[in-house]
């Protein structure tokens, strides 16, 4: 009966692949995950520090143009005002998105953790920072 079965597909037999093959498609698979997850942090961290710059840059550019007199405010050009606001509601957008890069960072950071965890023998631990490394 199972010649006949083995007939019947004419000729064609199932072959499994070899285990070396096997461990090799998932070495690929997880190297191609882990290497999506570092270009997610280092962009990340790259944009984070871009704008932690731009951001100190419009505070000691605000503090310049604030003037240091308690009662310059009462004599201010109403176009200084102006700008004085824009540069204040940039320095809270920059500060807001700053929070958002920082929460987003350690959820990648988190990912990229989980990911060495659960494959150990792949070596991506040599690539993980330790946790006291990690903001």
């Amino acid at each position: 009966m199972f010649q006949r079965l083995l007939k019947a597909r004419s000729g064609v037999y199932f072959r499994a692949r070899s285990t070396s093959r096997d461990a090799e498609t998932d070495r690929a698979r997880a190297t191609s995950i882990f290497r999506s997850i570092e270009n997610a942090l280092q962009d990340a961290m790259a944009e984070q520090a871009d704008l932690k710059s731009s951001v100190d840059e419009a505070l000691a550019l605000s503090a310049v143009t604030l003037g240091n007199d308690s009662d310059e405010y009462l004599t201010r050009e109403p176009e200084d005002n102006h700008y004085q606001n824009l540069l204040g509601s940039e320095i809270a957008e920059g500060e807001r998105r700053l929070n958002e890069l920082e929460v987003t960072i350690r959820h990648i950071q988190f990912l990229k953790t989980a990911l060495v965890s659960r494959f150990p023998d792949l070596g991506f631990a040599d690539n993980t920072p330790h946790a006291k490394d990690i903001g």
